[in-house]
């Protein structure tokens, strides 16, 4: 069977495109990245969501807090309303430095693809989420590894990129992922207990609601 690196940060999205590749019939090896975010909880539902499939899971540190810059990983509130341009909660080059990292673990496994959750339909308008982003990345990929110059293709999957919120609910529906076991907050307690007011939060709910699903995110 063939290998994939799957980006799982534990949220809604993530897990279902682990769900896609498992049905595209890809041994997947799940990745997290602990960037020193504000709350451990995503993590968990990571490390959840990968046992309940059965599948390899990682959990690579990388310390984006000490440069800061972001509302995730500064001392900055997290927005509870609509901002005008790019929020703060972007967290600059995360994108990059995850996707980075998987590409590296693609290579010693032996993988040649490489699948994130990343979406420019339903989300907060961050440049590292657009087909564009992906693109490069994957030219980038294929110029900067062994397996890209010996032939091995390497391809970055980004099955979610158009698709709205409720329609990644009813694929998830479908593929019987479990969001129970989910956190999308931005600011979720230590119990992934979520707002209910942030970016994240707001969107996870339309979703659901549009996609006239219950929603069994739990909140404070």
């Amino acid at each position: 069977m063939k290998k994939a690196v799957v980006l799982l940060s534990g949220g809604m999205d993530s897990a279902v495109v682990l769900a896609i590749a498992r049905e595209q019939g890809f041994t997947c090896h799940a990745l997290s990245v602990s960037y020193g975010q504000r709350h451990t909880s995503e993590l968990e539902a990571a490390s959840r969501l990968a046992a309940s499939c059965g599948v390899e899971h990682k959990v690579v540190s990388v310390d984006l807090r000490s440069i800061g810059g972001s509302a995730l990983t500064a001392d900055i509130d997290v927005p509870e309303a609509p901002q005008d341009g790019i929020p703060v909660t972007y967290v600059p080059a995360r994108n990059t430095i995850m996707l980075s990292i998987a590409l590296g673990w693609a290579e010693v496994l032996g993988a040649n693809d490489i699948f994130c959750g990343v979406n420019a339909v339903d989300y907060s308008g961050y440049p590292d989420c657009r087909p564009e982003f992906v693109e490069a990345f994957e030219r980038l990929a294929n110029l900067a590894t062994v397996s890209g110059v010996e032939g091995n293709r390497l391809s970055i999957h980004a099955p979610l990129m158009r698709m709205g919120k409720a329609q990644i609910a009813s694929e998830g529906q479908r593929l019987g992922v479990d969001f129970a076991l989910t956190v999308s907050c931005y600011q979720a307690d230590a119990q992934g207990r979520a707002c209910g007011r942030c970016d994240a939060c707001r969107l996870r709910a339309e979703g659901f609601r549009t996609a006239g699903l219950s929603d069994p995110t739990r909140y404070l």
